[in-house]
C-alpha cells in the first residue's frame, strides 16, 4: 500500500432491524423473516457482499411492510367487529320486559 492511500469505505445499508422488530408486535408471523434478512445484511456487508447485503435488506424491508399492513387491517378489522357487536347489542338490548 502506499502511504496516504485509503481503502474505499464500505457503503452503508440500512438493515431494517428496528422496523421488523416493530413488525412483531403487529403480525409476527411475517416479521420472522423480516428480522432473519435484517440480521443477515451486517454479515455480508463485512464479507464485502454489497448486492447480497442489499438483496437482504429489501426483503427485511418487504416483509417488515407485509407485517405493518397485514397487522394494521387485522386490528381495524377487529375494532370495526367490536364496535358492530356492541351496537347490535345496544340495538337489541331490550331492558323495559322481564322473562321471569
Amino acid at each position: 500500500m502506499q502511504p496516504g492511500y485509503q481503502a474505499p469505505q464500505p457503503q452503508q445499508i440500512n438493515n431494517n432491524m428496528t422496523m421488523s422488530i416493530v413488525a412483531i408486535f403487529f403480525f409476527w408471523p411475517l416479521a420472522i423473516p423480516a428480522i432473519i434478512n435484517a440480521s443477515k445484511v451486517n454479515g455480508l456487508l463485512q464479507q464485502g457482499d454489497y448486492a447480497g447485503a442489499q438483496a437482504a435488506a429489501a426483503e427485511s424491508k418487504k416483509w417488515s411492510k407485509w407485517a405493518l399492513i397485514v397487522g394494521i387491517v387485522w386490528f381495524v378489522i377487529v375494532i370495526v367487529c367490536c364496535a358492530l357487536g356492541g351496537l347490535a347489542g345496544i340495538m337489541g338490548a331490550d331492558t323495559s320486559t322481564s322473562s321471569y
